[in-house]
């Protein structure tokens, strides 16, 4: 199939590329053009093990183009992905700028049916508004033509991306006709013969089913961090108690490993949206608050437990090691680290090495 991706970001890049390694033609298109000229000869612009090697074979076997034309990929694609950053402020308030000028952009260039699939994940609702500005431009263009918009929200680690795409857990697909379904499914077919499932639904279910999952994962990573809390105040193993919990088959072992807290570009941000949007509609969920209160008090737990061995620690030499929210990325939004840093450089600490 030929295929636009349109932003190359974490998720556009892995999206992309992915894509093509199983045989679909992929135009990926940014508006940065220093990237798309990385990105074009080969150089993958994020750290992801085994992606940069992907893009090469890619380019060379002609499957994976990059491009700042968007005319050029739309007139060239029959599926256009949205796969574009969609950040929030301190309060959580989602800025859907970049989204909704993707959404004019698709709706002032495209000529003939196109099948739309948001993969960004945005609050309930943003299908059906990125639907509306694409109508406005056509009719603008005094055009009526026939196309679809899809969620289909991305469930990828960092650090182990390439393979959640390519043996995902499942596929969740939000859809208005069956036409748009059956070209979506298709096209994940290949990446589901292991037999996990691709689920339909409609489109505002699937949008929340992406802020529904990031929310209780970061709860559940909260809630051991909590109870390891207690058990050191109490005198027990957290890791025996942790496995203890793990082998309850209604428990499981992910997620249940206590720290620092979570960082990274996704929890963080989906749970301040999720309490946004909640709040913004007259609900206050106090799971949510509670599972960014424990997270934001326990990047600090080292910091005490520093200040409890040592008197003071005003010229101590203190190295950091390891900067990123978690192994196997570069990725360092919203780590812990940077929290952790930013109080010893507070207590007058003389070096800070990484």
């Amino acid at each position: 199939m030929n295929l636009c991706i349109i932003g190359t970001g974490y998720v556009g890049l892995v999206t992309g590329t992915c894509f093509a390694e199983m045989g679909n033609n992929v135009i990926c298109v940014d508006i940065n053009e220093d990237k798309i000229n990385k990105l074009s000869k080969g150089q993958s612009v994020i750290y992801e093990k085994g992606l940069e090697e992907l893009i090469k074979k890619n380019i060379k076997e002609k499957r994976l183009v990059f491009s700042t034309n968007i005319k050029y990929a739309l007139d060239n694609s029959s599926i256009v992905f949205i796969t574009v950053d969609t950040p929030s402020n301190e309060e959580g308030k989602p800025n859907l700028k970049n989204l909704l000028k993707v959404a004019k952009d698709i709706g002032e260039n495209i000529n003939d049916y196109k099948i739309i699939v948001n993969k960004s994940t945005a609050p309930v609702g943003t299908c059906e508004t990125i639907k509306n500005i694409i109508k406005d431009s056509l009719e603008k263009r005094n055009l009526k033509l026939e196309f679809d918009v899809l969620s289909n929200p991305e469930f990828l680690k960092e650090g182990s991306a390439i393979e959640d795409f390519m043996k995902p857990d499942r596929i969740v697909i939000g859809f208005e006709t069956q036409k748009s379904l059956k070209v979506l499914k298709e096209l994940y077919l290949p990446f589901v013969r292991n037999d996990n499932p691709i689920l339909e639904m409609d489109i505002k279910s699937a949008e929340m089913t992406k802020y529904a999952s990031n929310a209780f994962l970061a709860m559940k990573i909260s809630f051991i961090n909590e109870i390891a809390n207690i058990c050191e105040i109490l005198g027990a193993n957290i890791n025996n108690v942790r496995k203890g919990m793990s082998y309850d088959s209604r428990i499981g072992h992910k997620f249940l490993f206590p720290g620092i807290g979570f960082g990274g570009s996704c929890f963080p941000k989906d749970i301040k949206i999720l309490d946004y949007i909640a709040e913004e509609k007259g609900y206050s969920s106090k799971i949510i608050k509670a599972t960014k209160e424990v997270n934001d008090k326990q990047k600090l737990i080292l910091i005490n437990k520093i200040l409890k061995r040592f008197n003071s620690i005003e010229n101590m030499k203190v190295a950091i090691w390891g900067l990123s929210y978690k192994p196997y990325t570069d990725d360092i939004r919203e780590a812990p680290s940077l929290k952790i840093i930013e109080k010893l450089l507070s207590f007058k600490c003389l070096y800070i090495s990484f």
